[in-house]
């Protein structure tokens, strides 16, 4: 759980981002790229993705040995030359902070220890590896990005102005809850609590389109704590007109796109490797993938299996929900 304080100062500095930032958004979808979870959703993502990745990019795997970056790389910006430069400019002692931060327990890699040295070619590096991977992942979608965040903003908005922040605040996460000045937000299967406490700083919340777990907190000195919250329908942000007019056989994969579209009515599982041309076998190993991921239904009447959609399999298919 995370529990972040607020005093009386801070709930008049709660802000949400008017618009992305580039930089932020980019490293959520590289930590989204390396984390193991939700394969059945974004495993072709991953793949396509790696496959496409530039060589300049690799450098950026030695900042995250494990999966959390050095604090110097949490910069904001409303452009990816803003948000780089703010990068380049970090003052020497906290970039060393915090590389020391993520190698106190591991030796460095030899250009990783010529960045905590200050040196300029290493920097060079960073910033070429960086602007690889912006234009690699996060630009063919950045017009998405955009347009999820401005209908995320005016969402938010209208929570605020029709229910207030308590509500506005609970509304981003199942289960959060504020009270006493303290807003609660559970993470599931992760034990433990961590306590942020404002103390008059203020929050800057923003949405993120990539990163599926937990909220993404920076706490740094000095400065706003910025919270990041997964947001959008927890699917892989694809560019416009991929897989042919078919964004979803990028997440997908042809076979299970066509499995979801033959469960217009509920199928058993003969009926459903008749209607594909596949095997029974091929069907239910299919099926099962589906159903894990909360996309199908299966149940048991006699001898007979029969699986049927669910209403989030309906949403992403039709953009609206099953009728009634």
């Amino acid at each position: 759980m995370i529990r972040i304080h607020f005093t009386t100062d801070d709930l008049a500095q709660v802000r949400f981002a008017p618009r992305p930032s580039p930089v932020p958004e980019l490293h959520a979808a590289l930590m989204m790229l390396g984390a193991p979870h939700d394969q059945l959703l974004f495993g072709r993502w991953r793949s396509r993705l790696l496959r496409s990745l530039p060589r300049a990019v690799e450098p950026l795997a030695d900042l995250v040995p494990e999966g959390v970056a050095p604090a110097f790389l949490d910069v904001l910006g409303d452009t990816p030359d803003e948000g780089f430069a703010l990068i380049a400019a970090a003052r020497p002692e906290f970039v060393r902070a915090g590389i020391e931060e993520v190698y106190a327990r591991r030796p460095a890699p030899p250009w990783i220890r010529a960045l905590h040295a200050g040196d300029a070619g290493a920097r060079r590096a960073l910033g070429r590896a960086q602007r690889a991977a912006y234009e690699s992942v996060l630009a063919p979608v950045w017009p998405q990005v955009q347009d999820l965040h401005r209908a995320e903003f005016a969402r938010h908005a209208l929570t605020v102005s029709e229910q207030g922040l308590g509500a506005a605040l609970t509304a981003l996460a199942s289960g959060s809850r504020l009270r006493d000045g303290v807003w609660e937000w559970p993470l599931p299967g992760i034990p433990g609590v961590r306590d942020v406490r404002l103390r008059g700083r203020g929050l800057m919340i923003r949405p993120t389109f990539h990163w599926r777990r937990g909220p993404l907190v920076q706490d740094l000195p000095d400065r706003p704590v910025a919270l990041a919250y997964p947001a959008g329908v927890g699917l892989p942000i694809v560019p416009e007109g991929a897989g042919q007019g078919e964004p979803l056989v990028g997440v997908f994969g042809r076979t299970r796109l066509a499995l979801l579209r033959c469960l217009d009515e509920a199928l058993t599982t003969t009926g459903l490797a008749r209607r594909m041309g596949v095997s029974n076998a091929t069907a239910s190993a299919h099926a099962s993938a589906l159903r894990a991921a909360g996309l199908l239904t299966t149940t048991r009447t006699g001898r007979s299996v029969h699986h049927a959609r669910t209403p989030l399999a309906e949403l992403l298919l039709t953009g609206g929900p099953a009728d009634s």
